[in-house]
This record gives C-alpha cells, sequence and structure tokens, in this order.
C-alpha cells in the first residue's frame, strides 16, 4: 500500500515505514503529525482517488529531525557593468518516517 500526499506544497509518494524530507514543519522531534491532504491511495488491488482530496484519509508520520538542506548558491551577473553579486541560502526541512497510511471505510 502506498500513498500519494502532499505537504508543503508539494507531491510525495509515501508507503509504510517510509523515510522522506518535506518543507519546515513546527512539530517537535518525537512528535507524530497527520498530513490529511491525501491525493491518492493504492491498495493491493484498489486506488482511491480524491476530488482533488480523499475525505477521511490520513498519514500518520513520526517526525525525526529538523535538518538544514545543502547550501543553494546563486550568481548573478552583468556583463560590461562590473556587477556582480553571490548569495546563497539553505532550506529547512522536516525529516518524517511514515508510521501508518488510514483511509475512510465506505
Amino acid at each position: 500500500m502506498y500513498a500519494i500526499v502532499e505537504a508543503g506544497g508539494k507531491q510525495h509518494k509515501v508507503a509504510k515505514n517510509d523515510i522522506f524530507l518535506t518543507e519546515l514543519l513546527k512539530a517537535k522531534d518525537g512528535s507524530e503529525v497527520k498530513l490529511n491532504k491525501v491525493l491518492l491511495v493504492k491498495e493491493e488491488s484498489a486506488v482511491h482517488i480524491g476530488d482533488p482530496y480523499l475525505k477521511g484519509a490520513h498519514v500518520v508520520c513520526e517526525v525525526l529531525g529538523q535538518i538544514r538542506q545543502p547550501k543553494v548558491v546563486a550568481f548573478k551577473y552583468k556583463k560590461r557593468k562590473s556587477e556582480k553579486k553571490k548569495i546563497g541560502h539553505r532550506q529547512g526541512a522536516t525529516k518524517l518516517k511514515v508510521k501508518e497510511i488510514t483511509i475512510a471505510k465506505g
């Protein structure tokens, strides 16, 4: 069984015991987070598709920690203007582990 969930404006394909990174969430390490925006759930032979989300479906995840992703560098340059600028940033992310995928019966 796997599900496609929306978290932090991005879509992730997750299954039980998967570990994935999502945008920074305000949650403490070791706590549980319930992701309610489930777009699709695939069981053995059945596929449940939301419109846009499945009602009553959610994915329970455990927060493994808050991390910083590698630095992204942007270099801006204008020729013959003696103008150049090097800027960069590190994006924050939350590492999640999927504990269970639940869909509403009926």
